[in-house]
């Protein structure tokens, strides 16, 4: 035998392996995608997504049109504003609108990039308008535009969202404590944070070192249509990893995952590539007295793979006074996960900073 053939002979073997292996890993995927589909739903009959408020367009410092919703009696005696995290939409809140409508004045925005507010910051730039700090001031645009005058608000934010928060603590210190009269952090860090924490510890190192170089060159040019073209169809892939990073609970709704995963496929790979490198630069712990001068909780599920509950431990020790809610068996995404469990948080804290700041809540 020819060494030619012998060398074509086993570059077919080692071909026929990688596609028998590759075949198997995806017979196993829709097996297991299948098995989840197969158990009972909670949330199949929920209009997840379909709720909509009132619209209004923020416009940011530098021109970026915000896009924000409000619902609720506009003459509430409390505004709760809610921010949402890395890749997710004001849709993500939809267990808190339901819960809280007629209870207080709510507004819903999505972040820059996010959602239904565009990505418009210079391409030969994007570090220079993607940040933290940006979002923070991007937050106080949003209380102008949809909270005038000087009626008491409510702030909420999960983990980007958080931060955010953080972030206008830092701009603005004289809005909390007398205009901003509480605030929830859900499953979020004021320092430290990890985007690739969920990894294997071996694995986290490199993958700390690559994804910025990665990220970036996935998001320019061609390779960008490309990698969009490949997340639309990563279908059963896309579905497990959203179950296993963004939920503590193995047995959560399956329509709930895809919900969740159609946020997430619905950011661009270049909004992505940018609010990565913004995570790893938050540290606005210098904020955090400032976040204390009015009632506060944080909140994280016990297996929260993207923001450990250690970070959000160390986040309500810096908070003076700050309350530390556990959630046991939830993930990242504890708001969606366990509705219950943070809807009754939010209503206490809004009782509590009403009193606080004598003021009279609806009951719903």
């Amino acid at each position: 035998m020819s060494r030619w053939l012998r060398l074509t002979r086993a570059g077919g073997l080692a071909v026929g392996a990688v596609a028998a292996g590759a075949g198997m890993v995806i017979a196993a995927e829709k097996i297991a995608v299948g098995r989840l589909r197969l158990r009972p739903d909670p949330a199949a009959g929920e209009p997840l997504g379909q709720l909509r408020g009132r619209p209004v367009t923020v416009l940011a410092g530098d021109g970026v049109p915000l896009h924000a919703e409000v619902a609720g009696p506009d003459d509430a005696p409390v505004t709760v504003v809610f921010t949402n995290g890395y890749t997710l939409t004001l849709d993500c809140w939809h267990y808190q609108r339901q819960a809280l409508e007629g209870t207080a004045r709510l507004v819903f925005w999505d972040q820059r990039g996010h959602g239904r507010s565009p990505r418009m910051w210079p391409d030969e730039d994007p570090a220079g308008a993607v940040s933290i700090e940006q979002t923070g001031a991007d937050l106080a645009a949003v209380l102008a535009a949809t909270c005038p005058g000087d009626g008491p608000v409510l702030l909420v934010g999960h983990s980007m969202g958080g931060m955010t928060i953080m972030a206008l603590a830092a701009q603005q210190p004289e809005l909390f404590g007398t205009r901003i009269i509480g605030t929830a952090l859900i499953a979020t860090a004021a320092a430290n944070v990890d985007p690739a924490a969920w990894l294997p510890p071996l694995l986290r190192p490199l993958a700390r070192q690559a994804a910025p170089s990665v990220l970036r060159t996935a998001a320019q040019g061609r390779q960008a249509v490309l990698v969009e073209r490949g997340r639309q169809a990563a279908g059963d892939i896309a579905f497990l990893s959203t179950r296993i990073i963004g939920f503590g609970d193995s047995s959560v709704s399956p329509t709930l995952v895809d919900f969740a995963e159609r946020m997430i496929r619905s950011t661009r790979v270049d909004v992505i590539a940018e609010f990565y490198l913004a995570l790893l630069d938050h540290d606005q712990r210098a904020a955090l007295d400032v976040i204390g001068r009015a009632p506060a909780f944080v909140l994280t599920g016990d297996r929260d793979k993207v923001v450990a509950s250690r970070l959000a431990g160390e986040l309500a020790a810096g908070i003076p006074g700050a309350d530390l809610i556990l959630v046991p068996g939830a993930g990242h995404l504890v708001f969606m996960e366990r509705p219950e469990v943070v809807n009754e948080a939010i209503l206490a804290l809004l009782a509590r900073s009403a009193a606080a700041g004598d003021v009279e809540p609806r009951t719903a």
